[in-house]
């Protein structure tokens, strides 16, 4: 689609005004106010092909706002302001889709917003842009619900392992076995059991080693499996001669044993704290419930540089104790998102 000579009459018009994108604009100027259907012309015109390979998310974000800015005549901001939607001059948010699950977090939809979906290739490159109106997608939004996320923070202290807690919680104690070896024909996604499970304490002498370990990267936009790398080496250490994983809470249940790869400050932690005695669902050693608190956590901080993934810190803890060394997001504060399935013709509508 050529940006046509109508649509170079908006950005030209732009280009001259001065205007920045956080200046609002009346939806009935037409002079600077873009109808949609020709926002969608030019951004396809000035994005499709370009490839994200090799860019860490943040940056991948940044680039992309930049490339939204030059395509409509904006000037680029020094720095991106953290408003919302993110692009108030023409109100519109920009989502980058690899999948048809779009995820839009802590806001419900806006009827008058334009989202502005782009579709990315498996190899990172943009091969559509599609822009709607909240009035468009809400039809695809069955449940209308927020799904709640707690998020926590690290905060790198002078050691690169600490120990939260030396002690499993009461309700382990009784179960924990420092002499058991875990032996070659157990499954790591095997269910925990009496005498099977490794103390804290020798969990993170074993995991510990693993410090200054690298392998290299498979994407800016594989966190999954930068973890499945990581996860692959923990079942190595612990002695498991093979690595299964069934994307259940926690990574390893055989050890109760929760797996987080940080590239970021940012800890994601699902829908529930690690300190609730919220009971794990079909999880249980000698019949006796075991709780999310009783959950060790395994914490790898990771730098990536030139495609190679660095473990520069490990820290181990229990759910109970998680927040004796992690911070949560303002206090009780939850990111909340709404999932949106996309149908598989969206792009081609």
């Amino acid at each position: 689609m050529a940006c046509n000579k109508v649509s170079q009459k908006y950005i030209s018009a732009i280009q001259r005004s001065g205007l920045s994108i956080y200046d609002p604009i009346d939806k009935n100027n037409k002079q600077f106010w873009i109808p949609t259907h020709l926002l969608e012309i030019i951004l396809n015109e000035a994005l499709r092909g370009t490839s994200f390979e090799g860019l860490p998310l943040r940056t991948r974000s940044k680039v992309l706002k930049e490339k939204v800015c030059i395509a409509l005549g904006y000037p680029v901001p020094t720095t991106f302001k953290r408003t919302k939607p993110r692009f108030p001059g023409q109100c519109f948010d920009t989502y980058i889709q690899k999948s048809n699950n779009l995820q839009i977090w802590n806001e419900e939809i806006s009827m008058d917003r334009r989202y502005v979906l782009i579709r990315v290739t498996d190899d990172n490159i943009i091969s559509q842009v599609k822009v709607v109106t909240g009035n468009t997608l809400a039809p695809f939004d069955k449940t209308g619900a927020l799904t709640s996320k707690y998020q926590a923070c690290i905060v790198l202290g002078k050691f690169t392992t600490e120990l939260v807690t030396k002690k499993d919680t009461t309700t382990l104690q009784s179960f924990v076995n420092s002499s058991y070896t875990v032996q070659s024909n157990t499954s790591p996604t095997n269910p925990p059991r009496d005498g099977e499970l490794i103390p804290i304490g020798t969990l993170y002498e074993k995991l510990r080693t693993l410090v200054g370990y690298s392998f290299p990267d498979d994407g800016s936009d594989q966190e999954r499996n930068r973890g499945a790398n990581l996860h692959r080496l923990i079942c190595s250490e612990l002695g498991y001669s093979s690595f299964h994983d069934k994307g259940q809470f926690p990574d390893i249940p055989h050890q109760l044993l929760e797996v987080k790869l940080q590239t970021s400050p940012t800890i994601d932690l699902g829908l529930v704290c690690p300190n609730s005695p919220q009971k794990l669902k079909n999880i249980q050693i000698q019949g006796e419930p075991v709780c999310h608190s009783d959950v060790r956590y395994a914490i790898f901080y990771a730098t990536i540089t030139k495609g190679i993934v660095q473990l520069t810190n490990f820290f181990m803890t229990t759910g109970k104790h998680f927040f004796d060394r992690f911070v949560q997001f303002k206090g009780n504060v939850i990111n909340r998102k709404i999932q949106i399935p996309l149908p598989p013709t969206f792009f081609s509508l």
